[in-house]
């Protein structure tokens, strides 16, 4: 059974990354960085000024609402994740080190993808039954191409639904459990005969914390994500930088096998990867895996900031993307490649790879570390994920299906803890192409009114 859903999978995912995806993704991102003159560049010291300058600001939000640093903390809690650790470390591994050049080039069109996608959401964002702020692709396209795109906005919702499932829990829930068995074989706490009993134990652990911060609604989302994010970034730079520290003298050939491998990744990994289109590939796919700019996901958190300037909120899209993919996602890439960690190319790799790079920098001891970090970092992005899957649900449904989909949604947790990993992530993988497809092109439709909303702020400001 397992080997007919990989298979048809396979197929999908191959159509879905091939033309359709990329032409999407990189066409509408090239669009709107020419038609804003490269804003995400010529603006981007004032995003951090506007970003990181109010991080630290004392702010209350509204009822029904959080603070504009909560939702981004929110939204990079869903992607500051196992994108940027085992999805880089399979990138490399399929792709070769090349595909690091590719996720750049997709960050960097990103950062103005996701800056249009935050706008549109807070600029067409709209009340609840409970009064809480609600938005995202789906309600953009539909309140903003009007009633004759309405299926297309119940379509991206019906894939974000169920690609929660996959790229916002199991997948992240898979990571936490490679990090921690990492952790207990070094310090031979457990035997391997008997991770199967402690991965379902972990499992179920999940699945009752998650339950009881989703349950707890969007506050407590916030609170816990503004919490975690910051705590877990800083702790896994500082062990990223130090292991390029301490292994200085290999940062330029890496570098070098990175743009010399984008175009010839056959010279780079002995002739495994062979063709410069599945470097790309897997240097975007992962990349959007990442950052989700494409996938329109993290402006659903945005649309619940307490604020009334879509550009002002729209520049922390910026930041996020950056911070993600060209500062987290570059670390893990070269905190690999400089280890001198062995790597398998043309083989699925996970967080066990990202783990291996600093072991074989640091020693065993490290692994207690790394650990933490990726509970964390997973932990977070399932909670951000968990938002988003509920704002899609209940854009198909209703509000009153919240709660069940927010206990079914915590359960998932039991079944990525003891999933094989190369069939979640090529699932999830085939999810984020379907799902980038209608919001990339809602934001192809409504780019004009991007536009007008950047001209009027920057006149303002």
């Amino acid at each position: 059974m397992l080997h007919t859903i990989e298979t048809i999978n396979t197929t999908i995912n191959n159509f879905v990354w091939g033309i359709p995806a990329m032409t999407c993704i990189i066409g509408v991102g090239l669009y709107l960085s020419i038609r804003t003159g490269f804003i995400q560049l010529r603006k981007l010291g004032y995003s951090m000024k506007m970003t990181i300058g109010k991080i630290f600001a004392k702010a209350e939000a509204k009822e029904g609402s959080i603070t504009p640093f909560q939702a981004v903390c929110t939204a990079l809690a869903s992607t500051v994740g196992t994108g940027n650790i085992a999805g880089v470390a399979g990138a490399i591994a399929i792709g070769g080190p090349g595909a690091v050049f590719w996720m750049w080039i997709s960050a960097l069109l990103g950062m103005c993808t996701k800056f249009a996608e935050v706008i549109l959401a807070v600029h067409f964002r709209e009340k609840n039954e409970h009064g809480d702020w609600v938005g995202g692709p789906m309600y953009y396209i539909k309140n903003g191409l009007g009633k004759n795109w309405k299926w297309m906005a119940s379509a991206y919702a019906l894939l974000g639904v169920l690609t929660v499932f996959g790229t916002g829990n199991a997948t992240q829930v898979n990571t936490i459990v490679a990090a921690i068995d990492s952790a207990l074989l070094s310090y031979n706490v457990v035997g391997t005969n008997q991770l199967s009993i402690v991965n379902l134990m972990i499992g179920i652990i999940i699945a009752i914390v998650v339950a009881l911060v989703l349950l707890g609604g969007i506050k407590r989302i916030g609170k816990v994500a503004e919490t975690l994010v910051p705590f877990m970034a800083l702790l896994y730079i500082v062990l990223g930088l130090g292991v390029i520290f301490l292994n200085i003298s290999n940062v330029p050939t890496v570098f070098a096998s990175i743009f010399h491998g984008a175009f010839n990744p056959a010279a780079v990994t002995g002739g495994i990867v062979g063709t410069m289109f599945t470097s790309m590939t897997k240097g975007v796919s992962r990349g959007i895996f990442s950052n989700e700019a494409g996938l329109g996901t993290g402006s659903i958190a945005h649309a619940t900031s307490d604020t009334k300037e879509p550009v002002a909120q729209g520049l922390f899209g910026i930041f996020e993307v950056f911070v993600d993919t060209i500062i987290v996602c570059t670390l893990t890439a070269t905190t690999i490649l400089v280890s001198g960690a062995p790597i398998t190319y043309g083989q699925a790799a996970g967080a066990e790879l990202t783990i291996s790079g600093f072991v074989t920098t640091y020693g065993n001891w490290v692994t207690l570390f790394t650990a933490v970090a990726m509970v964390c970092f997973a932990f977070s992005t399932i909670l951000g994920w968990g938002l988003y899957g509920t704002r899609c649900l209940e854009f198909l449904c209703g509000s009153k299906v919240n709660k069940p989909f927010m206990v079914a949604y915590s359960l998932v947790a039991i079944v990525g803890a003891t999933m094989d990993l190369g069939l979640l992530w090529g699932i999830a993988d085939t999810f984020n192409g379907l799902m980038a497809i209608p919001n990339l092109v809602g934001l192809f439709l409504l780019s004009p009114i991007v536009f007008k909303l950047i001209n009027e702020y920057f006149n303002k400001n």
